[in-house]
This record gives structure tokens, C-alpha cells and sequence, in this order.
């Protein structure tokens, strides 16, 4: 049976037989391949990429937050972003990370089971020289298990992280979590059973001149209730419907307790720096810019805000607010110069 070539087949067969690089025999026709997925059923994927891309959207706000707060903490410029975010399985995570290092073992309440923090060791002890008064200088001191002072002080810093991390999940559920133990090994930090799948944030961390990454590997059976929560359309919408109410209380609390210069206006007068010098006790300077009776202009700041009335309270001056000043909003005096044309014509 004869098989008819297609053009483009035809030209390439001539190509390659004019330009030697081919026989006319061994000339094979182009055929068109199924693309082959593989797929291992011992570790199927749980997570969709929709939901890898939340949950990267959310570590991102997670990775800001933190860099604000190591900096003041540490005293030293620090530079967090997510690398990477994949599902494997929780024993391939186990064997991708070096020991000893620093392993913390978080409660997810009130999601059910725990998840693991891994800080590199080369930005676990630059934290520690940092909180000791040092420069952050990690040669010679990567190999080794931490003693019990530098335990203590590495809880500290991750107790500041994981504040960071309940602001970031606060969009899709109110998370709790608490510090539980310090690992340095990863074979006694098994949370759950080595085929189970798991999520992992990969954190590229800088602080001062030493580099290294910080892992949160969250098991599924922990997000697993809340699964549904991480789409992008969930995501957004929670964040446009709490950006207007969700901290309004805290940030009125805030602003109640900011001190404010207040001042009374009794009136003004230019006078000679001659006659200022030579003011005695007794003396009357009569002011040109307000009149008996009328109301005193209360400023806060340097913005004029209420009318007030002064007097006494005790043995002390003081005044009484009567009102307040209106402003006059610059498309509102637009529209009355306008009107005030067409009435002139």
C-alpha cells in the first residue's frame, strides 16, 4: 500500500536528500506523538494548582510581614520572599533538609495535627551571633546541635514568626498557632507517616550578608478542612470584604492614645522687637484680630478645628468647645464661583 506524503513532509525529504545529511531510505515521515503524563498513584497530587497559588498568595503577604519584623528584631537588613511552593511527600522532605538543623514543631490550632519549621542552620545561628551582639558571622558554627541558651533564643525569634504567620492565614481562618518543641534532627520530628502528602513553603531568607532558606511544610490532613477556603476567588473576595472593617476598632484604639498639641487663639498683633523689650508687668496690649465676645479659634496641630469660649475651671484656664469650623471644600467654592457668573450675566 502506497502512503501519500504531505507537502511539507515532501520538502523536508528533499532537503535532507539534496544536503547529504540523509539517505532517501532512511528518511522517516514525520508522525504526530501523544504527549505522555506520568502519574505515580504511591504519591498522587491533593493539591490543585489553583490551590498551590493561594496558598503562595498568602505566604507572600506572610514573607513581608516577616521581614519587617526580623529587621527590628535583629537589627540587620533582612530580605524574605517565597522561593517555591510544591506538594511531595513528608518523608522527601525529611531527607531535603541537612543535620542538624533547626526544626520547630507548630500546633495548628485549630486545625487539626501540627506543621514543621525549618530554619537553615547558616540563618539559624547569623539570628543567634545577631541577638548575642554580634555581626551575624556563622563561620565554623554550621555542624553542630544548639545549646540550650541558643534554643531559648531561637523560640523567641520563632514565636515572633509565627505571630506573622496567624496575620497571613487571617483571610481564610482564624489560626492559632503555638510553638512546641525544637528538633535537631528531622528522624524525631515525624508529625505524620513518611507517604503522607504534604505542602512546602520555601522561603529564600537574607539577613546581613548570609543567605539560606526557611521551610513550612504543612501536612494535608491539617488544611484538609479548610481545603475548599483556598481558591483565588475566596481569597479575593475576603480580602476586599475585611480590608474596611477588620482592623477600624484597632486602629481607633491606636489613634485615641496619639498626643496632640491643642492651642487657643485669643488673638495676634504685630508690634517692634523695641516695644516687645520693653514690656513690664502691668502692661496692655490690645490685639487687633478679634473682639469682645466673640469666639476663640481652638487649632489641633496646626489645623484650626473647633470655636471655644475661655474661662476658668478651678485655678486653671481653660476653654469650652462651641463648635466647629466648617471648611469650605474646594468643589463646593468651584460651583459657586460659577454660580455667581451665571447670575452676574
Amino acid at each position: 500500500m502506497n502512503e501519500v506524503l504531505s507537502q511539507d513532509e515532501i520538502d523536508q525529504l528533499l532537503t535532507a536528500i539534496s544536503s547529504g545529511d540523509a539517505e532517501g531510505d532512511e528518511y522517516k515521515p514525520i508522525t504526530s506523538q501523544k504527549k505522555i503524563k506520568i502519574y505515580d498513584f504511591k504519591r498522587p497530587d491533593k493539591f490543585s494548582k489553583e490551590q498551590l497559588r493561594t496558598v503562595s498568595n498568602m505566604h507572600e503577604a506572610f514573607a513581608r510581614v516577616t521581614t519587617t519584623s526580623l529587621s527590628a528584631q535583629l537589627r540587620a537588613l533582612v530580605h524574605v520572599h517565597v522561593a517555591s511552593v510544591d506538594q511531595l511527600t513528608y518523608e522527601e522532605f525529611i531527607r531535603s533538609i541537612p543535620t542538624p538543623t533547626t526544626l520547630a514543631v507548630i500546633n495548628m490550632d485549630p486545625l487539626p495535627g501540627n506543621a514543621v519549621l525549618e530554619i537553615d542552620p547558616t540563618i539559624t545561628f547569623c539570628m543567634i551571633d545577631r541577638l548575642f551582639g554580634g555581626r551575624g558571622v556563622t563561620v565554623g558554627t554550621k555542624n553542630r546541635d544548639l545549646t540550650d541558651i541558643e534554643q531559648e533564643v531561637m523560640e523567641g525569634v520563632i514565636v515572633r514568626i509565627l505571630a506573622n504567620l496567624r496575620e497571613a492565614w487571617a483571610q481564610v481562618i482564624d489560626l492559632r498557632p503555638r510553638f512546641q518543641q525544637i528538633e535537631t534532627n528531622p528522624q524525631f520530628a515525624q508529625i505524620v507517616p513518611p507517604t503522607e502528602m504534604v505542602v512546602l513553603i520555601t522561603l529564600e531568607t537574607k539577613v546581613a550578608d548570609e543567605e539560606g532558606m526557611m521551610n513550612l511544610c504543612i501536612p494535608y490532613i491539617v488544611i484538609e478542612p479548610i481545603i475548599s477556603k483556598l481558591s483565588s476567588q475566596f481569597w479575593f473576595s475576603s480580602v476586599r470584604k475585611s480590608s474596611t472593617t477588620q482592623y477600624l476598632d484597632i486602629l481607633k484604639g491606636q489613634l485615641e492614645s496619639v498626643n496632640m498639641d491643642v492651642k487657643a487663639e485669643v488673638g495676634s498683633v504685630k508690634l517692634p522687637i523695641k516695644d516687645v523689650l520693653s514690656l513690664r508687668v502691668g502692661d496692655i496690649v490690645r490685639l487687633s484680630t478679634i473682639k469682645v465676645g466673640e469666639p476663640l479659634t481652638l487649632s489641633v496641630g496646626s489645623e484650626k478645628k473647633f470655636y471655644c469660649q475661655p474661662g476658668v475651671v478651678g485655678k486653671k484656664m481653660a476653654v469650652q468647645i462651641t463648635g466647629k469650623v466648617e471648611k469650605v471644600e474646594a468643589e463646593n467654592f468651584e460651583e459657586l464661583s460659577v454660580e455667581g457668573d451665571e447670575s452676574y450675566e
